[in-house]
């Protein structure tokens, strides 16, 4: 097995959490079991294909749990793994820079972010909320 060589360490998290919908699910998973069905509901814009790759990959990488449940239709859910929940730091960090982000851009978060209860535009920082 050839050994992979990064320039810097953020390469190896990109590489795993990198990409326009990782970060997304994984903020979603934060707030406990999702269906692929609810994770297409909650994130509209993004293709059933790509939505599938995306929790193959994080869940090849050991970040997402995939719960197959032996009935009938049959049922699928993913969580975050020990391992997945490591990164919720990282993900409150891209959480709150993005509501300054907003901030400073937009001037009010309510002009730009869904009010699909995720979403708190009372505060400027926040946690993630644990299941």
């Amino acid at each position: 097995m050839v050994r992979k060589k990064y320039n810097i360490s953020v390469e190896a998290t990109l590489e795993v959490i990198g990409g326009k919908w990782k970060c997304v699910i994984l903020c979603h998973l934060t707030h406990g079991k999702k269906r692929t069905s609810d994770l297409k509901r909650i994130m509209p814009a993004i293709t059933q294909k790509m939505l599938t790759q995306q929790l193959r990959e994080l869940e090849n990488d050991g970040i997402v749990n995939r719960i197959v449940y032996n009935q009938v239709p049959p049922k699928v859910e993913y969580e975050l793994s020990d391992y997945g929940r490591s990164l919720e730091p990282i993900l409150n960090a891209l959480c709150n820079w993005g509501d300054q982000h907003i901030v400073k851009e937009y001037g009010d978060k309510s002009a730009v972010l869904e009010d699909n209860g995720l979403n708190d535009f009372n505060s400027d920082n926040r946690e993630l909320v644990q299941p």
